[in-house]
């Protein structure tokens, strides 16, 4: 364009050592308009879809995106403002997939396309695909099946464990893996009387330090939503967030659990439709319960910040139990709660206290009664970053602790994560009531702790988990910051 105008200029300066110099320059010059208006409209302009989203500047770890409009738009912005981040999670998560599972990425874009996609209701299928087509927009070469299994990462470990059972196959991957601590609490247990809730999120470091988006979602139908997640997921994942109809939500998992219905609405479906559309807890517990698939098998905790009402809606396949109190609090360190639950759908052991899940369990109810009325935001961050080993009795970095450092193990988490694998707590977040009404939380990306992971220097010293040297990257801890609704 620019040596089009150039020549326009030429012409211009011609005109005026003519004769008619002040007429012909004036023509001239609206030639020269008229060509620069007509050749800038030609040029590439934003696409209308991305007018009402954005994407803030990184903070603290954490890129915040808002994304307003339809399904559809919705995806578009998500896929065009996150599409680095979209194909760099999707490398990550593909890459551990392959290994944990000992299946090829086909086999669970297969998986996507004949078992989860047929009960993906059409709302969220129009934001896969936006979101497709936002990441294409920008270079981006993932198709509807890697959105779809992307999404489905955390459930697919269960569809996998009773595949492999169902063709009469040995088990050929590690199964669902133990993930989160967290507490929610209220009444005379909280400062001011109102719910508190803290989530920390246990995974790989891999695909933990990728889990930084705070999304801010305005959709066209229901309520607004702020929540964690990683890139190109729909839901959460890790499940924390609050909608602006007073729904305060987390979860952890439930252990050794088995069981999948492959006529059932996937999880990941489930867990953003009831953040999007629940303004009570009644309405967040029928919606998880409507079409349960039994993946990603949680203990959910559900506050209602209108009501000061708590709650744990523990979601087993076949055992399904919701508690609930105004005076009280729950925890959650993916221990069984109900015994029956237990029994006939997981083979977690309730009695042995050298378990993870069990101390964490007991280090949760002693922080709960030690600090009862005092419980507000800044003693749940100290609560995330507590490094106290209830079976052995002191304060140590290890499985057992609710920030965990399973790097520091050498013990590990069983099948899902063996000694000294980088993994554990990745990043928290934390909410009161009060900053739950201005759509506002706090997160802290890395272990509340304050201790950072370094990488080069853990793969030197543990070379068996060489392969991950493309997708494991350092982890500093960067402390914690507020984030609100724009």
């Amino acid at each position: 364009m620019r040596g089009q105008l150039t020549s326009l200029c030429r012409i211009g300066h011609r005109y005026y050592n003519s004769e008619m110099r002040r007429t012909s320059l004036l023509f001239a010059v609206v030639l020269l308009l008229a060509a620069a208006v007509s050749l800038i409209s030609r040029d590439p302009q934003p696409d209308a879809r991305l007018k009402k989203a954005s994407r803030a500047a990184e903070r603290a770890g954490w890129i915040q995106v808002h994304l307003e409009g339809a399904p559809s738009e919705i995806g578009f912005q998500h896929g065009y403002l996150l599409a680095n981040e979209i194909a760099d999670n999707f490398k990550a998560v593909s890459t551990e997939m392959a290994h944990e599972e000992k299946k090829d990425w086909a086999f669970f874009r297969k998986t996507a396309e004949e078992v989860l996609w047929p009960h993906v209701e059409q709302e969220y299928r129009e934001e896969i695909d936006g979101i497709v087509e936002g990441q294409k927009a920008r270079g981006g070469k993932l198709d509807r099946w890697d959105i779809v299994a992307l999404n489905a990462w955390l459930e697919l470990p269960y569809y996998d464990k009773v595949y492999d059972q169902k063709h009469g196959m040995a088990p050929t991957g590690n199964g669902p893996g133990d993930h989160c601590s967290a507490f929610i609490a209220t009444g005379s247990y909280t400062k001011d009387g109102r719910p508190v809730i803290g989530h920390n999120n246990w995974t790989s470091f891999s695909s933990g330090e990728r889990w930084n988006i705070v999304f801010d979602i305005t959709p066209a139908k229901g309520s607004r939503i702020m929540m964690d997640g990683a890139p190109g997921l729909i839901h959460s994942g890790d499940d924390f967030g609050v909608n602006a109809a007073g729904i305060m939500i987390t979860e952890t998992t439930i252990s050794g659990f088995t069981g999948w219905d492959s006529n059932g609405i996937p999880e990941f479906v489930r867990a953003r439709k009831a953040m999007q559309y629940s303004q009570s807890i009644d309405d967040y517990a029928r919606i998880m319960k409507e079409g349960n698939n039994g993946g990603y098998a949680n203990n959910w905790l559900i506050a209602d910040r209108k009501t000061g009402e708590v709650a744990s809606l523990e979601l087993g396949l076949k055992n399904v139990t919701l508690l609930r109190t105004k005076d009280g609090y729950f925890v959650g360190s993916n221990f069984p709660q109900d015994p029956k639950l237990a029994k006939e759908e997981t083979d977690f052991d309730l009695n042995d206290k050298s378990l993870s899940q069990n101390a964490r369990r007991i280090r949760w109810n002693d922080l709960m009664q030690e600090n009862k009325g005092k419980i507000d935001v800044a003693m749940g961050e100290k609560f995330l970053g507590d490094h106290y080993d209830t079976y052995d009795h002191k304060t140590q970095a290890s499985e057992r602790t609710l920030c965990g450092h399973i790097e520091a193990s050498s013990r590990g988490m069983g099948s899902w994560q063996p000694a000294h694998a980088p993994a554990g707590a990745v990043q928290n977040k934390i909410t009161d009531a009060a900053s739950a009404e201005k759509m506002t939380f706090q997160a802290a990306l890395g272990h509340a702790c304050g201790t950072s992971f370094k990488a080069a220097e853990h793969l030197a010293k543990h070379k068996e988990f060489a392969w991950q040297r493309d997708i494991l990257r350092d982890m500093p801890a960067r402390g914690w910051a507020k984030f609100s609704a724009k």
